[in-house]
């Protein structure tokens, strides 16, 4: 790579950066599937030249540095660069470190992308490496790294998940009839741009159980640019349902999809059989005072039950009593607002 006009050591910098982007680029793949774990990409590069690369596939499965190096069967030179947009892990968990790994196949230089959160690596990944006589290099565009895995940085440093709440208003601020029934507000590009950014890149997009009675909605990225998210798992659909009113008939528990439904309720009923049979997940969560337990609706939603993975980031798309609930607990990290006429 040649960049005209700038200094070896800007060029040197640059070279690191275009190779992160593309351990991004690989760590994007990884999304709707990964569950509460990181969205991690690496690079295995000689020179300007690419050797390998992987990326974390699914949850359970082995990181994206391991699997790069058990799948690269060629040789390692003392000049090869592995390149990772998360700090290799130095713990014993679903799968060995990864510093062992890059140990011991003879990595001698690596480059990283961000710290890891988890308290249980946080630098210590890095000084091990270091300690084994690796050269570390990093950390490289770190805020497009931590804007990434902003659900895992929140998940390891604050136990729940990165919260988006998103609504539509018209100019003078109503967001439905008067009578309360639904009105259409946000244009056509408004929502190809929601369903392509905002919940085709969330685990999970999260209702009220009246917003589903009043509007039938069916949570999904329909709309969104296919080229963005090809082949990447629709997100989880959850209903908070405190005292299961949810109809049958409700698109969300009885089409294609009812199988990535969450109802979180607070007291089970006869239609809880039904909607299991369907493959509906129903979880029970307490409720403190007329509001689930905080730490009970974000435990259930983040940690890894059966099938299901866990979630990182959710977005939150209604009804107007629930954007209050989690506005007033302090719990949005983002707020985007769609204003139609």
């Amino acid at each position: 790579m040649v960049f005209w006009g700038v200094s070896r050591q800007t060029c040197y910098d640059m070279d690191h950066e275009w190779f992160i982007r593309r351990c991004l680029e690989l760590a994007g793949r990884g999304r709707g599937r990964v569950g509460n774990g990181a969205l991690v990409g690496a690079v295995l590069v000689r020179g300007e030249k690419i050797l390998a690369e992987a990326w974390y596939e699914r949850f359970g499965a082995p990181h994206a540095e391991r699997t790069l190096l058990e799948r690269f069967s060629g040789e390692i030179k003392s000049e090869d660069t592995l390149y990772v947009n998360l700090e290799p892990c130095c713990h014993e968990g679903k799968t060995p470190p990864c510093t062992d790994s890059i140990i011991e196949r003879g990595i001698r230089r690596v480059a990283f992308g961000m710290v890891d959160p988890d308290a249980r690596v946080s630098g210590e990944g890095i000084q091990k490496l270091r300690e084994a006589g690796v050269e570390v290099i990093g950390p490289l565009l770190r805020t497009q790294c931590e804007w990434l895995n902003r659900g895992f940085i929140s998940l390891r440093t604050r136990g729940r998940p990165f919260v988006t709440l998103k609504r539509a208003q018209t100019r003078d601020g109503a967001i439905a009839k008067r009578d309360g029934s639904a009105l259409k507000i946000t244009s056509q590009e408004q929502d190809v741009w929601s369903h392509t950014f905002l919940r085709g890149s969330s685990d999970a997009i999260l209702v009220g159980v009246e917003t589903v009675i009043l509007d039938g909605p069916q949570l999904t990225p329909r709309l969104a640019n296919t080229r963005f998210v090809q082949e990447v798992p629709k997100p989880y659909r959850v209903i908070l349902d405190p005292h299961t009113r949810l109809p049958l008939s409700a698109r969300v528990v009885s089409d294609a999809e009812c199988n990535r439904t969450i109802v979180v309720t607070a007291e089970t009923k006869e239609i809880t059989q039904e909607l299991t049979r369907r493959g509906v997940s129903v979880v029970t969560v307490p409720l403190e005072g007329d509001q689930f337990s905080w730490e009970g609706l974000f435990s259930v939603l983040t940690t890894p039950s059966g099938n299901f993975p866990g979630i990182a980031t959710l977005l939150v798309e209604g009804g107007a009593r629930t954007w209050q609930a989690f506005q007033e607990a302090g719990y949005v990290d983002e707020e985007v607002i769609l204003v139609g006429s």
